[in-house]
């Protein structure tokens, strides 16, 4: 396991180490992450690694038999010894049509991370780090997220989020760290050519996008979340 931890280390070096130019292999390289980031840690729920070290997969575990399945979905002692956050302050749930797209949101001075959890449906959710002198400064993530699974998306503060309806329907919720903030509400475009993210829109075309993220900014000229702080 310290061999692996080595070499994963160092192959996650390479992978950050890339300019903002080599963006669609970077895309490429998230297909790579159930086989080189598959380590679990169990809390009473697997914890997944991604592309994105700070971003997370939780999947609770379920006990199930022939009348159905029980799953304890959220334990605060569980996720605060997982080094997850343990207190969340507000619930959001959104109903989205095929072909809508949301993102890409963060705050500004209140910022929120935010565990997503789809309750029907099927969406391609995005995750973009958006913190000055990170070392994954804009790099994204997108992971498929659907209803018939039992799993949660970590994202945290400081990153941008956004995602892609593929169902006729998709529930998506949101249990987030920290309350609205209008006032600090921001968003990257979706399409900005910087980050050149690979949305799955085969079959789709052209986007429903809402007037409010249509007015979002360049990644070059938007206003970012605070830097990037090492632990």
């Amino acid at each position: 396991m310290r061999r692996f931890n080595r070499v994963f280390r160092f192959a996650l070096k390479f992978v950050t180490g890339l300019s903002l130019a080599a963006r669609p292999f970077r895309g490429c390289i998230a297909a790579l992450q159930g086989a080189c980031l598959g380590a679990t840690i169990e809390w009473g729920m697997q914890i997944r690694n991604t592309t994105l070290p700070d971003v997370k997969i939780v999947r609770p575990k379920t006990h199930g038999d022939d009348r159905g399945w029980f799953a304890e979905v959220f334990n605060a002692k569980s996720f605060s010894a997982a080094g997850l956050p343990d207190l969340f302050v507000q619930d959001n749930q959104s109903f989205s049509r095929r072909g809508v797209l949301r993102g890409l949101h963060y705050q500004l001075g209140q910022p929120q991370g935010k565990l997503i959890r789809v309750l029907s449906g099927h969406i391609w959710d995005c995750a973009v780090d958006l913190r000055p002198k990170s070392p994954d400064f804009g790099r994204w993530a997108g992971f498929d997220l659907t209803g018939d699974e039992i799993e949660f998306l970590w994202i945290p503060e400081g990153f941008g989020h956004g995602f892609l309806v593929l169902s006729e329907t998709a529930n998506v919720l949101y249990k987030t760290t920290g309350y609205y903030y209008p006032a600090g509400e921001r968003c990257v475009r979706w399409d900005d050519p910087t980050l050149a993210i690979s949305w799955p829109l085969d079959g789709i075309g052209k986007p429903s996008i809402s007037s409010k993220d249509d007015l979002g900014a360049l990644l070059e000229d938007a206003e970012l979340p605070a830097p990037y702080q090492p632990i």
